[in-house]
């Protein structure tokens, strides 16, 4: 980000600032996912037999992750964004996803 009277035009970091926040929101959507698996309250089919339902998960979450990503990086691309607060929403999805994966969560809802 160029600073206030240096006579820098601003780079657009949008495009980067959609993938950052876009990554934490799929990571935070695997977490709801498996702990709607494991309430019983979704079910994710398997696509592939042998590795279970982990594959139709994560699936789910890669799919959600992607279309984030796609709509963000649509919306941002030609923009400076505050990497701050983007880091931080990021860092939060990030961490809230590996939580709710964690088998001693599930047991709490």
């Amino acid at each position: 980000m160029a600073s206030i009277g240096s006579g820098e035009e601003p780079v657009a970091n949008g495009a980067a600032m959609a993938a950052f926040l876009a990554a934490g929101i799929g990571a935070c959507a695997l977490g709801v996912i498996v702990i709607l698996n494991e309430t019983g309250l979704f079910a994710a089919p398997a696509l592939y037999a042998p590795a279970g339902g982990v594959t139709g998960r994560t699936t789910l979450a890669a799919a959600i992750w992607s279309i984030c990503w796609a709509v963000l990086h649509r919306r941002w691309r030609d923009r400076e964004i505050e990497a701050r607060r983007v880091f931080a929403l990021s860092l939060l999805g990030i961490g809230l996803g590996i939580v709710l994966t964690l088998p001693p969560v599930w047991k709490l809802f």
